[in-house]
């Protein structure tokens, strides 16, 4: 039987290139000129200003005078002068930026692709940080003892590590496929928390037939989503009852064969479901055209209109800040059990977001820009990173108090997290956040969002997870089954995508018109799909 811990030596998506990268090491033999030994600040005696695009955040006011910018600027010494790309066109910008070849010293926050990284890594465009790291990675060392998966995880085929990943060992992130219920609706029609998908679906006609909102209005949403995430998609949770579609690309394994769930007779039986659905007025029209912030307005209605819809967590239903706090009166729908007894929710184990923090050629002191990303991997660096400013949003704990986890807190947070702001990076970036300091936030009734998470996750989604035989770990593809599993990927996914939505409306006759559907999967070369990706899998998981 595998073991897991194999599993974790495979390098997280690395996609592209088995083949060894010549990419050129900084000279850290002498140091840079004022740059100071690890541990030691401010990192420059001389101030230096690093040039850096970031992926902007909408819920970050200006990354310029951000409150930790600023005080992460004081503290090192390093000037931080941001070119923000537009979250919504991010990737064309940094695409734009790689071809015309005027990068910035710092990439920063974009999820940069395991194939970019390999590409421009053995072009010397970015990069590599093997040395920088042994010299001045005195936070990322630290990182790599706790965690010894963040290492081989952020470690390309070829040795070398051309971006600082951000570490999120985030529990209820693990299983996140959930969907959410407004529980003032089931107490006051006294309905039960649905376990099946007979119940559920019983839930939602009452929902729409006896104005739990109370207004005399037949205004009820029972339940919507958004195609923006494949969190808030309308199949994210509800094909669990069927059959077993996990994540974004829904790849599984099956006796140690990789294969996909959306040709199969029991996601047709899911699709037949939704179906019924919405042909009763169930799902909400603008579900597979809305976006998450349309979603989340539907849950903000001054009137209550919304019963249910799936997503992360509350905040993809109704705002987490500077809003209603109506989040708070949304809970988690245990997985249903579907007509033939299945009842599970996906597994998603890793932790680790690569392409976070690149250094470029263009980095006329690679050394500070080094030290800086790994300053940010230090406890209240990431808390600031995170939360905010000391004292304002969030504070050490205090002797006594108890963490979500059951074990001495850690810290404690002051301010609700979420929503437009100035005092963090919203996640932007690189962090080093372990279980054991999510996890060791003070559980507070006042701040519920993670202690409510965890208890939703560990109560109504953990029993019923996922075996780990199921699920395909990180593969890595030569060059040329890179771009052509991923032009096939689009293609097929995309189709997908369309004809669900196509079968659920009524726009196709699923009868009719599934075997087509199935056809045309096959035309788009699904065998060659598999394919792609059942080579690499045997290539690194096979018996020998």
């Amino acid at each position: 039987m595998r073991k897991w811990s194999m599993l974790l030596s495979v390098v997280l998506g690395f996609g592209l290139l088995a083949s060894a990268c010549s990419g050129k090491e900084p000279d850290v033999a002498k140091g840079a000129s004022g740059v100071n030994p690890a541990g030691q600040f401010p990192i420059t005696n001389e101030k230096t200003t690093l040039k850096v695009l970031v992926k902007g955040a909408s819920t970050v006011e200006d990354f310029s005078t951000n409150e930790f910018t600023k005080w992460l600027e004081e503290k090192t010494n390093i000037h931080l002068e941001f070119e923000v790309a537009p979250e919504k066109t991010a990737t064309e910008k940094l695409n734009l930026v790689l071809s015309g070849g005027d990068y910035p010293d710092v990439i920063m926050g974009f999820g940069v692709s395991p194939s970019q990284m390999m590409i421009y890594g053995s072009q010397g465009v970015f990069l590599p940080l093997n040395d920088l790291i042994e010299k001045y990675g005195e936070e990322t060392k630290k990182g790599y003892a706790a965690m010894p998966m963040a290492k081989e995880l952020s470690t390309a085929p070829d040795g070398k590590i051309y971006a600082m990943p951000q570490i999120n060992e985030c529990y209820h992130c693990t299983l996140h496929q959930r969907m959410w219920v407004y529980q003032p609706w089931l107490d006051k029609l006294g309905l039960k928390m649905p376990t099946t998908t007979d119940e559920f679906y019983e839930m939602l006609k009452a929902f729409k037939t006896r104005d739990p909102n109370g207004n005399g209005k037949a205004d009820e949403i029972p339940l919507s989503g958004s195609p923006q995430s494949y969190h808030t998609s309308i199949d994210s949770f509800l094909m669990n009852a069927f059959i077993y579609n996990h994540g974004s690309n829904k790849l599984y394994l099956k006796s140690g064969k990789v294969d996909i769930p959306y040709n199969k007779p029991e996601w047709k039986e899911g699709l037949a479901y939704l179906r019924k659905l919405y042909s009763e007025g169930l799902i909400a029209p603008q579900t597979f055209t809305q976006d998450g912030t349309q979603l989340q307005e539907m849950g903000e209605s001054a009137t209550p209109i919304l019963g249910a819809a799936s997503g992360h967590n509350m905040g993809s239903v109704a705002k987490l800040a500077g809003s209603s706090n109506r989040w708070l009166e949304y809970t988690a729908v245990p997985p249903l059990k579907g007509p033939k007894g299945l009842q599970i929710t996906p597994l998603h184990p890793f932790a680790v977001n690569n392409g976070e923090f690149i250094i470029t050629n263009k980095a006329k002191n690679p050394e500070a820009a080094f030290r800086l990303a790994d300053f940010l991997y230090n406890q209240e660096a990431t808390l600031r990173w995170y939360a905010g400013r000391e004292g304002t949003e969030w504070r050490w704990a205090e002797k006594g108090e108890i963490g979500i986890n059951g074990k001495p807190a850690i810290w404690k947070q002051l301010k609700p997290w979420g929503g437009v702001q100035n005092v963090n990076w919203s996640q932007r970036g690189t962090g080093f956040r372990p279980s054991d300091l999510r996890l060791g936030e003070v559980a507070d009734p006042s701040q519920p969002l993670e202690p409510l998470l965890y208890k939703e996750t560990k109560e109504k989604m953990e029993p019923y997870k996922q075996s780990m035989e199921n699920i395909l770990p990180p593969v890595f593809f030569t060059a040329e089954q890179s771009s052509e599993v991923a032009d096939l990927e689009k293609t097929l996914l995309d189709h997908m995508k369309e004809m669900t939505a196509r079968f659920i409306t009524g726009d196709l006759d699923l009868d009719k018109n599934w075997d087509s559907y199935v056809k045309n999967l096959d035309n788009m070369n699904l065998k060659r799909y598999l394919e792609i990706y059942q080579t690499a899998y045997d290539a690194k998981y096979k018996k020998k």
